[in-house]
C-alpha cells in the first residue's frame, strides 16, 4: 500500500510571522478531507525553541475528525514532550527526531546518539502502553553538512538497533536536503529488505534539480510511504542550514501519474486546500513553484 503523509507542521515551523490558531485549523481540517494516510500536524516542542507550533494543543481541540480516515501525527523531541501529547486520544502517532548524526542532535534536541537511543526506548515504552505508535525519523540518512561520519553501514547498524528495541517504523531522513540518488538509494537498500518488519518512510527535502531523480532513488529501491507539503515550504530552523523546503505534494503525485500508480486522494479536496494557501501562510514567502 502507498501511503503519503502530509506535513503541514514541517511547512510552518520555521515561519516566524505567527499564524493565527484558527487559520490553521482552518487549513489542517481541509487537508484532513483529502484522503492522506496521516497529517503531521503538529508538535508539542518548547515554544522558545518552535514558537511557531505553540498553539499545537488549542489546534487539535479544533480538528473535525468525525469524518476522516487521516490519522493524526504530532512530533515529540522528548520523553516529557510524550508525555504532554499521550492524553490527547485524538493522535495516533508520535514522532520522534532520532538521528545518525551527532551535530545535528546537539543543535536540534540538545542530545546525541546515545541519549537520544536511550530516550526512544522511554518513548517506545510510553507508546506501547498507551496505545500510540512511534515513528521513528533517521535524521541525516542520506548525508550531512557538518562532516560528520556517513556511510549506509552505519545507517544500517542504527536501523539494526532500533528494530531490536521493538521500532516498526523509520522514516529516512535528509533534513538539510544533502541527499543525492546515490545516497539515497544506497540507504534504503541497506535496510529494506533486510528488515521487512519496519515499515520504511522518505522524509526528503528537494529542489526542482532533484526532486524527481531522489523520489525515484527512494522508490526505485523499495520505499511506499513519502513525506509531503502542499506547497514545498519546510526545513528544520535549527539545523543552522539553509532551510530547503520539503518534496512538493503534486510533484509525488505527478511521479505515482507517470507510474499509473493510484494514490486514493480526493483531488478536488486537494484543490480546495491548495486555495487556503494565500490565506494561510504570510504574504511574501518564497513558496516553490516546481
Amino acid at each position: 500500500m502507498f501511503k503519503i503523509i502530509e506535513t503541514p507542521r514541517d511547512a510552518m515551523q520555521g515561519i516566524k510571522e505567527f499564524i493565527p490558531t484558527g487559520k490553521k485549523i482552518a487549513y489542517i481540517n481541509a487537508l484532513l478531507k483529502v484522503g492522506f494516510d496521516t497529517l503531521d500536524f503538529g508538535s508539542f516542542v518548547s515554544p522558545k525553541a518552535i514558537p511557531q507550533l505553540r498553539d499545537t494543543a488549542q489546534v487539535l481541540k479544533g480538528l473535525d475528525l468525525s469524518d476522516t480516515k487521516t490519522k493524526l501525527l504530532a512530533i515529540i523531541p522528548n520523553l516529557k514532550g510524550a508525555q504532554i501529547a499521550e492524553p490527547f486520544e485524538q493522535i495516533s502517532y508520535l514522532g520522534y527526531p532520532f538521528s545518525i548524526s551527532n551535530t545535528f542532535l546537539q543543535l536540534n534536541i540538545n542530545s546525541d546518539i546515545g541519549k537520544s537511543f536511550e530516550e526512544t526506548e522511554r518513548i517506545l515504552n510510553l507508546c506501547q502502553k498507551t496505545g500510540k505508535e512511534l515513528v521513528l525519523y533517521i535524521s541525516m540518512a542520506f548525508g550531512n553538512p557538518y562532516g560528520d561520519l556517513w556511510n549506509p553501514e552505519i545507517v544500517y547498524e542504527w536501523t539494526r538497533k532500533l528494530y531490536q528495541i521493538g521500532v516498526k517504523i523509520i522514516a529516512l531522513s535528509d533534513t538539510t536536503g544533502v541527499g543525492t540518488p546515490d545516497s539515497i538509494g544506497a540507504a534504503f537498500q541497506a535496510v529494506i529488505k533486510e528488515f521487512s518488519d519496519i515499515e520504511f518512510g522518505a522524509h526528503l527535502h528537494t529542489t526542482p534539480e532533484n526532486c524527481t531523480i531522489n523520489i525515484k532513488a527512494a522508490f526505485d529501491n523499495g520505499c511506499r510511504r513519502f513525506d509531503t507539503v502542499i506547497n514545498g515550504l519546510g526545513g528544520c530552523p535549527m539545523s543552522k542550514q539553509e532551510m530547503i523546503g520539503n518534496l512538493k505534494t503534486r510533484n509525488l503525485l505527478a511521479f505515482l501519474k507517470e507510474r499509473n500508480i493510484e494514490h486514493g486522494l480526493n483531488l478536488r479536496a486537494f484543490h480546495n486546500a491548495i486555495s487556503l494557501e494565500s490565506s494561510t501562510f504570510p504574504s511574501g514567502l518564497n513558496i516553490p513553484k516546481f
